[in-house]
């Protein structure tokens, strides 16, 4: 009944009008005008949230229905009263994920481009339209099929950002073979984990991967990798540079092979619930999580969050009649719908980058992470749009990088890191202001956070004061955006570093330390969604029991995010950071337990601890504590080793800005070592250290601290 009553108050919530109101002091607003990028008419935004929110099953197959093309229909929307971490969406229903990204915009504009790919080499972008993407993928798809992987087989992916590691995405879901893209800097070990977890048959690769002016050995790695891993049957290797590699008797030469296959797969049916994907993230614990994504949810989650325009059917009702209950206090002026059979009805929403046909989306994340799985791959191509491929960095050659690419490919929207964006404003306005950013209509950060002075930045000289800015909050597991100031009503304010609003069917909740749901605004708590939404991790690959502790146990009932939030006093939501010992490096989730175990195989080095700090560029850095067997003067010898160890075993983003040498770490008890403490230290707040009455020994705080006052009057001398 409790948890009833709590879910209950919370759509209520929904239904609240929120009055306008000013931008906090100090605070520089960027507000919608009449039909500005996510504008939506009066009551239209809080109509649909509140409908998505009171009947996800009616709303969602509503909109599955006009925005998917299915082989079969599906029977049933979601599963009802599924158990928590169980739902199921669009049971019954059959598609092909390959066909709606690319077969139904080949019928129509077999010549509209699809991808262009700004290669590492400033200046040398390849323009790729649907019908050549189709040819790729199916070719790509025969070639799997000519070596023996079939439906529900894996298939690791190692590659840089190109048209070619985009097709090998789609060839394997045209066959209804499962990926399993791995960001192609990470280390053979980090690789050849993820190859074991998953079972993967088949590795595609390239020769050798090109990254900001440097030769990155692909293969190489590979070959390294698949010495641990006995499930791996052929390595598919393609050339992206001119040099040669080493190939052996399970490496097949890829671009040879597709010359040779047909350009026509047909391709395979697949239940809404199959597998599409598995993508790795960190944990609090150090092994990395295999999250599984399927076919039908993903998949219009990631199109319906990327581009306006919904698709709904919908009764002979009034629009009021049908969404809101009676004395909803919400007010609407929408004109009775016809009546009679079902009404197909396509709104133009404006939602979170206001999309129009004949943009260029310009999203520069890696498809190694969800973002380019999402709004690189999945989310544009299944709406028909132009995506950007960005292979480079954006300082390569120089800090206006971003900006050229910008002016030359005439770019709409621009989604990338606050990282990258801290990186930038430190090289100053001359970068930005040389090239010609006019094509810009909505700017967008994702990964993390990010400051206030960074957004200032991002949208008053990136986009001149003039383009929407969305900051957006969402993870892996939850498959796209969850919470952006964008859908939203007309003339909506947008407050700087604030993810704001909820997505349709994002029904986001604040839970205390006892686990109950806060009311009201102007309050912080561990931020829960109270409904499951089709986008949504299933499971943890091969631990399903993993994944409802890890996301359902600490709420029950709720999807616990891991991160914390404010909601302001107008209720809009604004995400503080991680609640767990998981820090974001530059956009990259990483368990600190991970780098741990990878310090804990150096032999001088017994017991380790890693904590996140607040860095100015990279958001946050890792800080390394460390314990060693015995006293020594190679220190800084030990502490290379260990940096190197780590950017071996997982990349060299992981790798410690700083690491302190102690003679002992602060532990209960139990044996249990207090990182809250650490977290203290590092961040400067040892006047409030809390309560340490727990610790077995509490004057290690002081050691400690002791320990880092010193090391910092030496790295500042």
């Amino acid at each position: 009944m409790a948890l009833a009553a709590s879910r209950a108050r919370t759509l209520r919530a929904l239904s609240r009008p929120r009055p306008p109101g000013r931008v906090p002091a100090g605070a520089r607003s960027c507000c919608s005008r009449a039909g500005a990028p996510g504008a939506l008419p009066p009551g239209e935004y809080r109509a649909w949230l509140e409908r998505a929110a009171r009947d996800p099953a009616g709303f969602w197959a509503d909109v599955a229905r006009g925005w998917l093309r299915w082989d079969s229909p599906f029977h049933t929307a979601c599963q009802p009263e599924a158990p928590a971490g169980s739902a199921r969406w669009f049971l019954g229903g059959r598609l092909n994920v390959s066909v709606n990204c690319l077969d139904q915009h080949v019928e129509k504009s077999p010549n509209r481009v699809a991808l262009i790919w700004e290669r590492d080499e400033p200046g040398t972008a390849v323009h790729v339209t649907y019908r050549e993407l189709q040819d790729l993928t199916c070719r790509l798809a025969n070639t799997l099929k000519k070596y023996g992987i079939q439906k529900g087989d894996r298939v690791a992916i190692y590659m840089s950002a190109s048209p070619l590691s985009v097709a090998a995405m789609l060839a394997c879901a045209r066959i209804g073979a499962v990926h399993t893209v791995v960001f192609a800097g990470f280390s053979a070990e980090s690789l050849a984990g993820r190859i074991m977890d998953s079972g993967c048959k088949a590795v595609i690769t390239y020769n050798q991967g090109v990254r900001g002016g440097r030769t990155i050995e692909l293969k190489a790695t590979v070959d390294e990798a698949v010495k641990s891993c006995p499930s791996i049957k052929h390595v598919f290797v393609a050339h992206r540079t001119d040099n040669k590699v080493q190939m052996g008797d399970r490496d097949i030469p890829l671009e040879e092979e597709m010359t040779k296959a047909d350009s026509i797969c047909i391709p395979e049916s697949m239940d809404s619930e199959d597998m599409l994907f598995m993508l790795y993230t960190s944990g609090s614990t150090g092994k990395p999580k295999g999250i599984v994504h399927t076919q039908a949810g993903y998949l219009l989650y990631a199109a319906l969050t990327h581009k306006p325009g919904l698709h709904v059917a919908v009764p002979p009702l009034s629009l009021c009649t049908l969404l809101l209950p009676p004395g909803c206090p919400v007010q609407l002026s929408f004109e009775p719908l016809p009546t009679g059979n079902q009404l197909a009805l396509r709104l133009s929403l404006q939602y979170v980058f206001d999309y129009q046909q004949g943009d260029v989306f310009g999203c520069v994340a890696d498809i190694g992470w969800i973002t380019g799985h999402s709004y690189v791959v999945y989310g544009p191509l299944c709406n028909g749009a132009t995506s950007v491929l960005f292979e480079s960095t954006p300082v390569y050659p120089d800090p206006g990088r971003y900006w050229e690419v910008v002016q030359r490919l005439k770019i709409n929207q621009f989604y990338g890191a606050p990282t990258a964006i801290r990186l930038l404003l430190n090289y100053g306005e001359e970068w930005v202001k040389k090239y010609d950013r006019s094509s810009l209509k909505v700017l967008g950060s994702v990964g993390e956070p990010i400051n206030k002075e960074a957004w200032q930045w991002f949208y008053e000289v990136v986009g001149e004061g003039r383009c929407t800015l969305v900051d957006t909050w969402w993870q892996t597991e939850t498959g796209g955006i969850c919470i952006a100031p964008r859908p939203s009503e007309e003339k909506a304010e947008i407050v700087p570093a604030m993810a704001m609003r909820p997505f349709f069917g994002i029904v986001p909740v604040l839970m205390d330390e006892n686990g109950e749901v806060i009311e009201g605004n102007d309050v912080s708590g561990a931020l829960c969604i109270a409904q499951p939404w089709p986008g949504m991790a299933r499971t943890i690959h091969g631990d399903h029991q993993r994944f409802i502790d890890a996301y359902f146990k600490a709420y029950p009932g709720y999807y616990f995010t891991g991160d914390g939030a404010y909601r302001s006093q107008k209720g809009y939501y604004q995400i503080t950071g991680r609640m767990d010992d998981v820090i974001n490096i530059s956009g990259h989730r990483l368990g600190t337990a991970e780098i741990e175990d990878a310090m804990a195989d150096h032999p001088e080095v017994p017991e380790t601890a890693v904590v996140g700090y607040p860095h100015k560029i990279k958001g946050e850095g890792a800080f390394a504590f460390i314990v060693l067997k015995e006293q020594t003067a190679c220190v800084d010898h030990i502490k290379e080793e260990l940096k190197t160890i780590v950017a071996s075993k997982i990349a060299k983003y992981a790798v410690p800005d700083h690491i302190l040498v102690v003679k002992r770490l602060p532990k209960t008890r139990s044996g249990k070592i207090m990182r809250r403490l650490l977290r203290k230290v590092v961040t400067e707040q040892s006047s409030n250290m809390g309560d340490v009455t727990t610790l077995d020994d509490p004057s290690v705080v002081k050691e400690i601290l002791d320990a880092y006052q010193k090391y910092k009057e030496k790295s500042s001398s």
